[in-house]
């Protein structure tokens, strides 16, 4: 059986199909990376992934490098200029919660000693593989995205619902749910 990727391939998808060998399923440690794809997948929130990864670059420019501490003394003038800036997406509360996650962020930091450290403790510290065939199977949530989802609301985050969490564990990797025809499976 030929060996296809999960997802990316086609014409004018380079950059999907990049993040998908690249990055998609793949252990995640650095606190500094982990924050940027949880701002990400907050981002994403009612859009498409494509979307996301599009204003990736104007994310990072824009959001100093996804350095929390950076970050959580933005202030609301430096917020409210990117509500008209057409490199992140234009949403008020989306781009307010990145300076209100970093601010959790850091607090869990100091906390847990990492990010990092917190995170992976859900998954005993070592990636779920999962086997399915088909994105069919799939699950948008687990009890363990339920779990991650609850203790970040009451530790004040927000874009943190378990289906946006559950494509965070994917996209740093404490899940790998690359499909078993896949070659990065």
């Amino acid at each position: 059986m030929e060996k296809r990727r999960c997802f990316g391939d086609g014409e004018g998808k380079e950059f999907y199909a990049k993040y998908h060998d690249e990055e998609w399923g793949k252990p995640v440690y650095d606190d500094r990376h982990l924050f940027e794809m949880l701002c990400l997948e907050g981002a994403q929130a009612g859009l498409s992934w494509e979307t996301i990864l599009k204003r990736r670059d104007g994310y990072k420019k824009n959001f100093k490098n996804f350095d929390p501490t950076k970050v959580s003394l933005m202030t609301d003038t430096e917020l409210e200029k990117l509500i008209l800036n057409p490199e992140v997406i234009r949403n008020r509360l989306k781009i307010y919660s990145v300076r209100k996650n970093a601010l959790v962020f850091l607090s869990i930091q100091k906390e847990f000693g990492s990010f990092s450290n917190y995170l992976w403790n859900f998954v005993d510290n070592k990636p779920i593989i999962n086997k399915f065939n088909s994105f069919k199977e799939v699950p948008v949530s687990t009890t363990i995205s339920d779990a991650i989802s609850k203790d970040l609301k009451k530790r004040g985050m927000s874009f943190v619902g378990s289906t946006i969490i559950y494509a965070y564990m994917q996209a740093v990797g404490l899940v790998n749910d690359h499909l078993t025809t896949c070659p990065s499976h």
